[in-house]
Formats: structure tokens, sequence, C-alpha cells
């Protein structure tokens, strides 16, 4: 199993939610791009990080 932990900034906050975008790693592309994370959770956090597993 692979693991990837991948960074996330404030990018704008929505009604219910808050969108992070990807901060890539230098010269390589994005993962994930953009998420969506509600606003119950998120708080008020301008930095998140999402862990992702891959199965091999």
């Amino acid at each position: 199993m692979t693991e990837k932990t991948v960074k996330f900034e404030f990018e704008k906050e929505n009604k219910n939610s808050v969108r992070y975008k990807e901060v890539p790693e230098d010269g390589m592309p994005p993962i994930v791009g953009s998420i969506y994370v509600q606003k119950w959770f998120a708080g008020n956090s301008k930095n998140i990080e999402v862990t992702i597993y891959k199965k091999n």
C-alpha cells in the first residue's frame, strides 16, 4: 500500500463549506486539485493535510 500526504491551503468560503486548493510539491503536478470540507469540521483552518492510501 502506498501512502501520500497532500497539503492544501484556504481558497474560498461558501455557505456551508470551505474550498481548499492543493499546494503541489516543487516540479510536480497536483494530485487532487481542490477539495471542499464542511464548515463544521474545517472551522477557521487556513491549511489542512489529507493522507491518501493507494491499495495495490
